[in-house]
């Protein structure tokens, strides 16, 4: 198999690939969500709207930024792609207390939903192609792993 070729000092695949984040030689979506708990953590803590704010320009921007980036190598969402992955993250975390047992409680919740896509996330992963198809799966795996994480506080506080 050949290797796709990704350039870092293009800035859209600089972004795409979670700041290099996404180049890890395993588990590369796992290392590009770990990427944006720093960043997630301080929008979090500037206040709930710069977070939100980030996610959604950062939702509409994926889509160039990951269809670009996989136009470029060939591949529709080569595992180095994980600007999808720091906005799903980011969308987990809304209107959460900052902490860092919600971080963590997040992140695992992310990454089940992010891996494991149960219905109607796996329809959508195999169905929608592009950059929106990059974006939406983890979308729905942010939103998922929210209202999870919304659902469950009230019984086990965290922070």
């Amino acid at each position: 198999m050949i290797k796709p070729q990704f350039n870092l000092k293009k800035w859209y695949q600089f972004l795409a690939l979670g700041f290099g984040s996404g180049l890890a030689a395993k588990a590369p979506g796992t290392f590009g969500t770990l990427a944006a708990v720093p960043l997630v953590a301080l929008l979090l803590w500037l206040g709930n709207a710069y977070l939100l704010a980030f996610v959604l320009f950062g939702s509409v921007l994926g889509i160039y930024l990951c269809g670009q980036t996989a136009a470029d190598v060939g591949e529709h969402d080569h595992g180095a792609i994980v600007w999808d992955e720091i906005i799903g993250f980011g969308i987990t975390m809304l209107w959460l207390p900052l902490h860092w047992q919600t971080l963590l409680a997040g992140f695992v919740l992310f990454r089940l939903f992010d891996i494991v896509k149960p219905w109607p996330i796996s329809w959508l992963d195999k169905k929608v192609h592009g950059g929106i198809g990059i974006m939406l799966d983890d979308i729905l795996a942010g939103i998922a792993a929210l209202l999870l994480m919304h659902l469950l506080l009230p019984f086990f506080p965290l922070g």
